[in-house]
């Protein structure tokens, strides 16, 4: 038997046949039928019988042992790396055990490289928005204050005829410094370094309102487990694309943001009630959520709400003590 499943797959398909092939022989051979030279109506109707049982035995034999690549080739077909964990189970025996587990191995490589590729990816989107950020915080934002200061000193000397214009370029100036520092921020979540994620979210809240006017329903838990800072970046990020999504989008009046504790993991929810979304509408923002779940092995919702609207469901296990988040 060890032989056996040792043996390569072609030559256990050529034994199988052969053995199939003797049996058929052995039995003819014994069984008391003859064949006349002219073959009569009783003899052909034996010899199609014996043809059909050794057809139908070979196939069955072939079908239990090369069902597992049937399998594998319909996996191949459906499997999702954005929807990681799918396995064969059926692993066989011989040379398809191998096939199966070669299979299985790939996939799991593959995913692990997709996972390490798209921390990198995303480490050096965030190092990157970190930098810029920086820049504008310290070469634009000190750049416009310089201007105001300026501006301050030459309204105050300004003739009457022309301290009205000198006014209306220090208001614009001053609204490009607001704007440049909302950018900076937006870019590198500061609020999330320094008060943690609960009040990140609060902030994303408070400035959804104030530039679109729509209503925020918050539910944020407090007491929540520590998810390490990669998670909770995710976190972050997810939830900030949604809401960007909800004020472009969704044409919505109410939207509703939670965080809470779910099972053995931690769930964001960012749900609204405009129009909902399209079905096969999934653009670069919905792709980059998922991206980012993946990273934390998280899993990520996003489907239409039966009542209207779009939700976005993000469940974030919550690492295990010695163990890390990803």
């Amino acid at each position: 038997m060890s032989l056996l499943r040792r043996m390569p797959l072609y030559w256990r398909v050529c034994l199988i046949n052969a053995v199939v092939f003797v049996l058929g022989t052995v039995a003819l051979a014994v069984a008391p039928v003859t064949v006349s030279s002219r073959v009569l109506a009783s003899e052909a109707v034996v010899l199609a019988i014996g043809l059909t049982t050794i057809l139908i035995l070979n196939a069955l034999l072939l079908r239990s042992t090369l069902a597992p690549l049937d399998r594998a080739a319909r996996l191949m077909e459906r499997v999702d790396l954005e929807s990681p964990g799918e396995r064969l189970t059926d692993t066989g025996n011989g040379a398809v055990a191998d096939l199966v587990e070669s299979f299985n191995a790939m996939l799991e490589r593959l995913e692990t490289e997709r996972r390490t590729s798209t921390a990198r990816a995303l480490a050096a989107q965030e190092a990157e928005r970190h930098r810029i950020a920086r820049e504008l915080h310290d070469e634009v934002g000190q750049g416009l204050t310089a201007m105001l200061l300026g501006l301050k000193r030459a309204v105050d000397r300004a003739p009457d005829d022309i301290r009205a214009d000198l006014e209306l370029v220090q208001t614009a100036a001053r609204g490009s410094l607001e704007e440049v520092r909302e950018v900076a921020r937006r870019l590198r979540p500061g609020v999330l370094e320094d008060l943690g994620l609960v009040s990140a979210l609060a902030a994303l809240a408070t400035d959804l309102t104030a530039h679109t006017g729509i209503h925020v329903q918050r539910g944020l838990a407090s007491g929540l487990p520590d998810l390490g800072k990669e998670a909770e970046l995710v976190l972050y990020r997810v939830a900030q694309e949604a809401m960007t999504n909800v004020a472009r989008h969704s044409g919505a009046d109410t939207v509703y943001l939670s965080l809470t504790r779910q099972g053995a993991g931690v769930a964001l929810l960012v749900a609204d009630d405009g129009r909902g979304l399209r079905p096969g509408s999934e653009g670069a923002g919905i792709r980059g959520m998922r991206e980012r779940a993946l990273l934390v092995r998280a899993e990520l919702t996003v489907r239409r709400r039966p009542e209207g609207g779009t939700e976005v469901r993000l469940v974030v296990p919550v690492p295990v003590a010695g163990r890390p988040a990803a």
